[in-house]
């Protein structure tokens, strides 16, 4: 069967086609048929949409053909992750597909699974970061949000993800590894077991951990 994958919590407009074997087997094979991943901070509500119309052409998959969509919920920026899952939920709706959602940094952290003890830390601005601990790709606790110099690192070994690059002078005793954003295939195998096992859809709750920067004021009063 195939699968669209869709991460926008981070400046990678992630989007791809993901194929996935044997879905009714223990052991499905998964790889992605076609992905598409520009960068473009605020660029997602233009680029998100013709990169599915890509990864589908490239894939030569139908929409139709489509089995599930599968899109990350973050953490991450406001904007960004809610046209992300706002655009997979309706594409979702038009063609009657099931949706599931997956935490971005559990795609990250199952990517290095062959790390044992894992920082996945992506870029949270104001100095902050998102982060998560995983054992050989499992999470060890929740995800959350705060400076890069709070993070506890007892015990931690390596991380991945933007923030590690990003801050490498404060975590200069972690290896850093090259995975930087979700990927479709990690995406797709978070899901997987919902996926072979014909889950019911899930909506697609963002995971900001904190309130957006933009926060409404009393209205204004007009005068006549």
């Amino acid at each position: 069967m195939y699968v669209l994958a869709v991460d926008t919590s981070s400046p990678a407009v992630m989007t791809g086609v993901v194929s996935v074997d044997d879905p009714g087997g223990r052991s499905a094979g998964v790889v992605a048929a076609a992905e598409r991943a520009p960068l473009a901070a605020r660029g997602h509500g233009e680029l998100l949409a013709p990169c599915i119309a890509e990864v589908l052409r490239e894939a030569g998959v139908d929409a139709g053909d489509l089995a599930a969509v599968v899109a990350g919920t973050g953490p991450g920026p406001f904007t960004g992750l809610r046209v992300g899952l706002v655009t997979a939920a309706a594409f979702a709706d038009a063609l009657g597909l099931p949706t599931y959602g997956v935490c971005s940094l559990d795609a990250i952290g199952l990517a290095c699974a062959d790390e044992t003890a894992l920082l996945v830390a992506s870029d949270a601005r104001r100095r902050e970061v998102y982060w998560a601990r995983y054992e050989h790709g499992a999470p060890v606790g929740a995800p959350a949000v705060g400076a890069a110099a709070d993070v506890p690192l007892d015990g931690l070994t390596a991380v991945a993800g933007a923030g590690g690059e990003l801050y490498a002078d404060v975590w200069p005793e972690l290896a850093r590894r090259t995975e930087r954003y979700p990927d479709p295939v990690s995406l797709v195998r978070c899901a997987l077991p919902r996926l072979t096992g014909a889950a019911p859809s899930e909506a697609l709750t963002p995971l900001y951990l904190r309130r957006p920067d933009a926060v409404p004021g009393a209205p204004k009063r007009v005068s006549q």
